[in-house]
C-alpha cells in the first residue's frame, strides 16, 4: 500500500488525502492549527461569513424603494445597528464547525490526522516532533501567510492584520485599509457596510488592478456612493499607533488618521523551517515552491499545492492542484492544471466574478475574439431588486463564436459565473448559450442575451 504523508491540512491537504484515501493509500495528515487551515479558521470562511452580515445591512439600508420602512438616523439614512462581538462570535463558530465537518469526513475515509509541526528529514521522511514517517508521496501543502512591513508592525490591537479582525470587541469607528487588491477591496467593502468610516488606499489608479478595468470602474463607483474615501496613486509609508488610534504617513506626504488600520499587503508562503532547501526541493522568488502543472516539484515523490505554491492562490486552486497530485502520483489518469478555466470571485457588493480570456487579450491582439457587455440596469430581475450597477461581458472566438471567458459584476456574481465558466470548460460556442433556456425574470437571462448578442453579431 503506498504510504502518502501531507503536510497541512488547508483545501489544498484535504482534498487531496480524500482522493488518495478513495484510491486505496494509507494516508497521514500533518496539520498544526486545525483541519481546513488558515483557508477555514482565518481567511476564506471566516472573511466571507462576515461579508454576508455585511450585505444583508446593505439591503436593509437600501430598502426603502421596496416600501420597508425602518428607523431614520441623522442623515435620513435607516440607523443599522451592528453587534460586532455578536458577528464575530458566529463567524468563528461557523470556522470551527466546518473545521469540524472536514475533519469527520477525514475520519470517515479513514485518514489518519496529527497535531504538530512537520519538517522534511529527506525526500522519503516527515519528522513531526521526535516521531519519524516513513513516505512514498509527501505532499506540501502548508499555505501562506500575511505579509508584513517593518514600518507597519501589526499590534493585533489598533493595526491589523485579517486574522486580528475577528478578536475586536468594538467595530472600528475610521478604518484605514492599506492595499486595494481582492483582499483590501473585500474589507473595505464589508467593513464600510457595517458602520464604519472607511479609507482605502491604493497605490494604483483603480482599485483591484488586477481585475478587469470597467468592473473595477463600477466597483469604485459604488465604493464612492456608498461614502468611501479612496486614495489612488500612493503608498504606506509607515503605521504608527496614536494616543487613540493609527496615524498613515502616505508617500506623497500626506498622513491619515483612523482608529484602525487594516494591511492587505499580500502573503508570504509558509516554507521556512521544513527542510525543503535540505531536501532539494527548488524555492522560486518569495520562497514559494516550485511546482509544475500536475503538482511536482523539483524532487521525485514530492509535490505541493496551494499558497505555498504562489500559483494563482485561490482555495479552488489549492483543492485542484493537491487532487492533480494524488492523480499523478498514484498512477491515475489526469489532465494538467488549466488556470485558463478558473473562475476568480472578489466578494464586494456587487460583487465581481471572471474567467478565461480578458478584454486586454483582446485588445491588445494577443487573441482575435469579440466581446459584448449588457448593463444589468435593463435586466427586469435588477429591476425589480433596484440593481443599479453591474455588467455581463461576453467573450468569444471572433470566427468560431466559441466562448472564451466572461466577467460578471452583480450580486451573486459567484453563483452566476459558472454557467460562463462550463462554456469555457467545454468550448462550447455562444449558439449553445443562446439556444439554452434562462428563467424569466433571471440575472442569468443577461448571460443567455449576451450570447444571442455575439451571435447576431458573427461575422460571414
Amino acid at each position: 500500500m503506498t504510504k502518502v504523508v501531507i503536510i497541512g491540512g488547508g483545501p489544498g491537504g484535504y482534498e487531496a488525502a480524500l482522493v488518495a484515501a478513495q484510491l486505496g493509500a494509507d494516508v497521514t495528515v500533518v496539520e498544526r492549527d486545525g483541519i481546513g487551515g488558515a483557508c477555514v479558521l482565518t481567511d476564506c470562511v471566516p472573511s466571507k461569513s462576515l461579508i454576508a452580515t455585511s450585505t444583508r445591512t446593505t439591503y436593509v439600508r437600501e430598502s426603502s424603494f421596496l416600501g420597508i420602512n425602518v428607523p431614520e438616523a441623522a442623515e435620513n439614512e435607516p440607523a443599522v445597528e451592528v453587534d460586532i462581538q455578536h458577528v464575530n462570535g458566529r463567524i468563528k463558530r461557523l470556522a470551527r464547525a466546518q473545521s469540524e465537518d472536514t475533519r469527520a469526513r477525514l475520519a470517515k475515509e479513514g485518514v489518519d490526522v496529527i497535531v504538530g509541526e512537520a519538517r522534511l528529514v529527506d525526500p522519503h521522511i516527515v519528522a513531526v516532533g521526535d516521531q519519524r514517517i516513513r513516505a512514498d508521496v509527501i505532499l506540501l501543502a502548508t499555505g501562506a501567510h500575511p505579509r508584513e512591513l517593518p514600518t507597519a508592525v501589526p499590534d493585533g490591537e489598533r493595526i491589523l492584520t485579517w486574522r486580528h479582525l475577528y478578536d475586536l470587541k468594538e467595530l472600528p469607528e475610521r478604518l484605514i485599509v492599506v492595499g486595494s487588491g481582492v483582499t483590501g477591496a473585500e474589507f473595505a467593502s464589508a467593513y464600510q457596510a457595517l458602520g464604519s468610516d472607511v479609507t482605502l488606499v491604493s497605490s494604483r489608479k483603480l482599485v483591484m488592478p488586477t481585475q478587469d478595468s470597467d468592473a473595477a470602474k463600477v466597483l469604485e463607483d459604488v465604493f464612492a456612493r456608498r461614502g468611501m474615501t479612496v486614495l489612488s496613486q500612493t503608498r504606506a509609508e509607515s503605521v504608527v499607533r496614536t494616543e487613540d488610534g493609527v496615524r498613515v504617513t502616505l508617500s506623497d506626504g500626506r498622513t491619515v488618521d483612523g482608529s484602525h488600520c487594516l494591511m492587505t499587503v499580500g502573503m508570504i508562503p509558509n516554507t521556512e523551517g521544513l527542510g525543503l532547501e535540505e531536501a532539494g526541493v527548488g524555492l522560486g522568488d518569495g520562497g514559494f515552491v516550485e511546482v509544475d502543472r500536475v503538482s511536482r516539484t523539483t524532487v521525485p515523490g514530492v509535490y505541493a499545492a496551494g499558497d505555498c505554491t504562489g500559483v494563482n492562490m485561490l482555495a479552488s486552486v489549492a483543492a485542484m492542484q493537491g487532487r492533480i497530485a494524488m492523480w499523478h502520483a498514484l498512477g491515475e489518469a489526469v489532465a494538467p492544471l488549466q488556470l485558463s478555466t478558473v473562475a476568480s470571485t472578489v466578494f464586494t457588493h456587487p460583487e465581481l466574478a471572471a474567467v478565461g480570456t480578458s478584454e486586454d487579450d483582446i485588445r491588445s491582439g494577443r487573441v482575435d475574439g469579440r466581446i459584448v457587455t449588457l448593463p444589468l440596469n435593463t435586466n427586469p430581475r435588477a429591476k425589480m431588486t433596484q440593481v443599479k450597477e453591474g455588467f455581463v461581458k461576453l467573450i468569444c472566438r471572433q470566427h468560431t463564436g466559441i466562448v472564451l471567458g466572461g466577467v460578471i459584476v452583480g450580486p451573486r456574481a459567484s453563483e452566476l459565473i459558472l454557467g460562463v465558466s462550463i462554456a469555457v470548460q467545454q468550448r462550447l460556442t455562444v449558439d449553445d448559450i443562446a439556444h439554452t433556456f434562462s428563467v424569466y425574470p433571471s440575472l442569468s437571462g443577461s448571460v443567455t442575451e449576451a450570447a444571442r448578442s455575439l451571435m447576431l453579431a458573427s461575422p460571414e
